[in-house]
């Protein structure tokens, strides 16, 4: 093990940075399969089905865990078509314009308290500007593949993420003024306290914007317009097939899972413990190996907040029935936009008069 250390601390940055981009990258393509397995089992549970269960498992557990990699199989076999009259470059390339974003975005946020792959002082203005280029993705799929269907679902699609950008931006205004930085790592540490020191209690609003737009900016049910009824087909992706329609729902579901990351370093302290501020820090609860790093700071509460927020996603699948896009348009515009403001206006007094975490 000293070994190990030694020649870890040896290596250059750079070797240290680009062993935990693949390592990240690794675990986030196998999380995104997964949670395709989990949203078919948690729906199925809630509907009182068994949902996938043929494909493999564990020591007769876990059935159908290998469901994930039969689905991966399938869409490799399967014919690519492009459409003969496409522009057959931006037709490629708009899948991984929708994709890669959702990962590179992984680069600044902190996963452990020592634990960042790149510590920019601008990080929330990064996450910012790469989830903004998502859409451009959308965009371009649907007129890159010269068909009225899957331009109007590309249409609807940039049309609601816009709208509901607008809100997020916003709500993460109101984080900037509790942090006071920009810097993911300094936003996590602005909450330290315990549970209602977290930003979710101070700008509970907020926080409930931003979860909404957040599943609005992935296409999720209820929001997920870009499925035309009135057509009968996908939307903006119509045209697509084998492992290029594949990564369009790729892209979704690590982009639910980065809205979840988010969600946990912004308003409910990343990888802080919720124990933070109950338990003394001369505790003989520390002090006790496995206990200590339960309840202590780390990843493994990151990782707990991420799984919930996930879920929520999941569970809002099982139960809302799909907007009308009328009513999508007018959620975004004339209810969310606003509340951020009044929010943000309540906060600056809050700000003023030292209450809540401007306390002095």
């Amino acid at each position: 093990m000293d070994w190990i250390l030694t020649t870890w601390a040896a290596l250059p940055a750079f070797a240290q940075s680009t062993f935990w981009i693949l390592v990240v990258t690794v675990v986030l393509i196998l999380s995104v399969a997964f949670t395709t397995l989990l949203e078919r089992k948690v729906i199925g549970a809630m509907q009182l089905r068994k949902g996938p269960n043929r494909v493999g498992s564990i020591f007769g557990l876990l059935p159908g865990i290998f469901q994930p990699f039969a689905d991966v199989f399938k869409l490799l076999f399967k014919e690519i078509v492009i459409p003969a009259n496409s522009n057959k470059f931006l037709f490629r390339i708009a899948p991984a314009i929708t994709l890669i974003p959702a990962f590179a975005i992984w680069a600044v946020i902190p996963l452990d308290p020592n634990l960042v792959i790149a510590d920019v002082d601008a990080g929330l203005l990064y996450v910012l500007a790469m989830t903004s280029v998502g859409v451009y993705g959308v965009i371009l799929a649907g007129w890159a593949s010269n068909s009225k269907y899957a331009f109007l679902g590309a249409m609807r699609s940039a049309a609601q993420i816009v709208a509901y950008e607008i809100a997020m931006g916003f709500a993460l205004v109101g984080v900037i003024m509790a942090a006071g930085s920009l810097k993911l790592g300094a936003i996590i540490e602005a909450q330290q306290g315990g549970w209602f020191a977290w930003n979710w209690f101070w700008l509970f609003p907020l926080f409930v914007v931003y979860l909404i737009a957040g599943v609005a900016e992935t296409n999720r049910a209820p929001f997920d317009v870009a499925e035309g009824e009135s057509e009968i087909v996908a939307g903006f992706h119509v045209e697509y097939s084998g492992m290029a329609f594949a990564l369009f729902f790729l892209a979704e579901y690590a982009n639910m899972i980065l809205i979840s990351a988010l969600v946990a370093v912004l308003f409910f302290g990343g990888w802080l413990s919720p124990f933070d501020g109950h338990i003394a820090a001369d505790s003989t609860l520390r002090d006790m190996p496995l206990v200590g790093f339960v309840i202590g700071d780390g990843f493994h509460w990151l990782f707990l907040k991420l799984f919930i927020v996930l879920f929520s996603f999941l569970w809002f699948r099982a139960t809302f029935p799909r907007y009308r896009y009328d009513q999508i348009m007018r959620l975004g515009w004339k209810v969310l936009i606003p509340v951020t403001i009044v929010w943000i206006v309540v906060e600056g007094v809050m700000a003023y008069y030292g209450v809540g975490p401007w306390q002095t």
